[in-house]
């Protein structure tokens, strides 16, 4: 079983290296490693270039952002199942996508959620992102699980469409309340950490970022036609944070 993994990347020859070292050193070696750059100036590309070896696929242009970078791996991919590690992240082991694989042989699904590790650039973790208690009508109340988790089949991206590019930093909520909600995609929660996600980043820093992200969480359900309260969506902070107190 091939599984394709994405690394969608614009100027990020700080973090990029330790992705790609995460990648190689996967035990699972039927990967398909896609790489799509933004036209980066700060030395990524020769880096790509330096790593060409483990890269299967990879393309550096100007592009419309974050989610048609995504579009344009899905669209050249040729995996039964596509994965995404962003280009500050590593995977949790190195036995991730060997035990991806080994639950999607067991279990015919059309995708898999897993948690994820946050930390921060001194390697001590913040947060563990649990999954487990997760279920589509939780994005009702504006909560989805980690985006990196989740692992989906190509067949659905085709069928159903990728990321939508009408949408900032939510494009991702969308893609999975249409998926797991709106067409009721068959999935199961699968109990491994499947990376480390290096704190920050589109929809995780401040304020006005909370606020852009509630909008966005709100498009994607009028776009899918869900029945919300606004007022639950905009204090779901709260919620996190009682979860985590209770905790």
């Amino acid at each position: 079983m091939k599984i394709s993994i994405i690394t969608v990347c614009y100027n990020s020859s700080s973090t990029i290296e330790e992705t790609f070292k995460s990648v190689e050193q996967q035990t699972y070696h039927d990967i398909e490693y896609i790489v799509i750059d933004g036209g980066s100036t700060d030395g990524t590309v020769d880096l790509i270039k330096n790593n060409q070896h483990m890269i299967d696929k990879w393309v550096s242009e100007p592009d419309k952002g974050l989610y048609d970078a995504m579009n344009k791996g899905i669209k050249i991919s040729t995996g039964e199942y596509i994965g995404i590690i962003n280009a500050d992240d590593i995977f949790f082991d190195v036995d991730v996508i060997s035990k991806v694989a080994d639950f999607f042989c067991k279990n015919h699904l059309d995708a898999i959620i897993g948690n994820v590790v946050q930390y921060r650039d001194d390697g001590k973790i913040i947060r563990k992102y649990n999954s487990k208690k997760w279920l589509p009508s939780k994005l009702k109340i504006g909560f989805m699980p980690p985006h990196p988790s989740i692992f989906i089949k190509r067949a659905i991206y085709q069928k159903l469409g990728g990321y939508k590019l009408n949408f900032a930093i939510g494009a991702d909520f969308e893609l999975v309340t249409r998926y797991f909600l709106k067409n009721a995609i068959s999935w199961e929660y699968f109990d491994i950490s499947t990376h480390r996600m290096l704190i920050g980043g589109l929809s995780s820093s401040g304020l006005k970022s909370y606020n852009q992200v509630t909008k966005e969480i709100m498009k994607a359900l009028d776009m899918n036609n869900v029945e919300y309260s606004s007022l639950i969506i905009r204090l779901r902070g709260v919620w996190k944070i009682l979860e985590l107190i209770k905790k």
